[in-house]
């Protein structure tokens, strides 16, 4: 892992415990793609965090598997799916999941792509995500928008968003904000085919698939 990604593993780490005080109910646009799948072996929840969006997966598949790169995440995450049997929780990289090819049959990439410091790795995390799909298999992947209320710009960006402690520490997390045509044409360089993509909420949303 290099000394960016490391950076980004390390702020969330930092402020895992806060961080996830704040995060505790699924998003509506999870919930309704999640409405639209039929019963399925595998879920993935790349990015999962603290884990609210596993038992949304939990509910339309046999296993679920969340990916993060920050242990203490994950370590909250165990804690609220101490009681499923069928969720695994697995230290990776987006960039390089740690899943055999073909395995998943449903997946979110959810408030994540953003967070990897570079193109590069932002297109080979969505290659993995491919590579990782059963043919047929369907993802929802998101990423903050330069349409949000907040941005004034009409292209991507790189940027800082700061997050305040309790104590009052301030850490700032990496984000790499993109234009809605940046985040469509990262998807078609990659492995996935994309069968929608939307605005919503101030982030960029793309229904995806394998063949």
């Amino acid at each position: 892992m290099g000394d960016d990604r490391r950076s980004v593993k390390e702020t969330y780490d930092r402020i895992a415990d806060h961080f996830s005080k704040t995060r505790e109910y699924p998003w509506p646009e999870i919930e309704g793609f999640v409405s639209d799948v039929d019963d399925v072996g595998v879920g993935l929840d790349l990015g999962c965090g603290n884990g609210r969006h596993l038992s949304v997966l939990a509910g339309v598949a046999d296993r679920v598997v969340g990916v993060d790169a920050s242990r203490p995440l994950l370590d909250e995450a165990r804690e609220r799916t101490a009681s499923d049997p069928d969720v695994a929780l697995v230290q990776g990289d987006a960039a390089s999941i740690p899943l055999a090819a073909s395995t998943v049959d449903v997946a979110v990439y959810i408030a994540t792509l953003h967070h990897l410091p570079e193109r590069k790795m932002r297109r080979r995390s969505l290659d993995e995500l491919a590579r990782v799909l059963s043919p047929g298999g369907r993802a929802l992947v998101s990423a903050w928008s330069t349409e949000h209320d907040r941005f004034d710009a009409t292209e991507g960006f790189d940027t800082t968003v700061d997050w305040t402690l309790p104590g009052g520490e301030v850490v700032p997390r990496f984000y790499h904000i993109y234009s809605p045509a940046e985040f469509e044409a990262d998807l078609d360089a990659s492995g996935l085919a994309v069968e929608s993509v939307r605005v919503s909420s101030g982030n960029c949303y793309a229904e995806v698939t394998v063949d």
